[in-house]
């Protein structure tokens, strides 16, 4: 019984890191979509973490998780700040321009 659902949620959590993973290779010029996807495959794992902390009971891969969320959610909120200063500077978040800009500084 456990086995099964363990077998269950580890081929959601796949499917949900794989999706995430398409996002972040099939989609280059989009930077919300590529923050959006590196999230996804992030919660996937975070929730492997979860799974396997309840499955082994210990409460360390529970605790792991609420550091990577942590820090997630800093770095999104960081992210974010730094597309809306793009957004002011240049008029636009697309990745093209973006790196175009960075080379032509250098």
């Amino acid at each position: 019984m456990i086995t099964t659902n363990l077998n269950l949620s580890l081929t959601i959590n796949l499917v949900v890191f794989l999706i995430g993973l398409n996002g972040l290779l099939v989609n280059r010029k989009n930077v919300l979509i590529t923050i959006m996807s590196i999230e996804l495959m992030l919660l996937a794992v975070n929730l492997n973490l979860v799974i396997f902390s309840i499955y082994l009971d210990d409460i360390l891969g529970q605790l792991f998780v609420l550091f990577i969320l942590t820090v997630a959610a800093t770095e999104s909120a960081i992210g974010l700040a730094i597309l809306v200063v793009c957004h002011r500077v240049q008029g636009t978040i697309s990745v093209e321009k973006a790196t175009k800009a960075l080379t032509l500084k250098r």
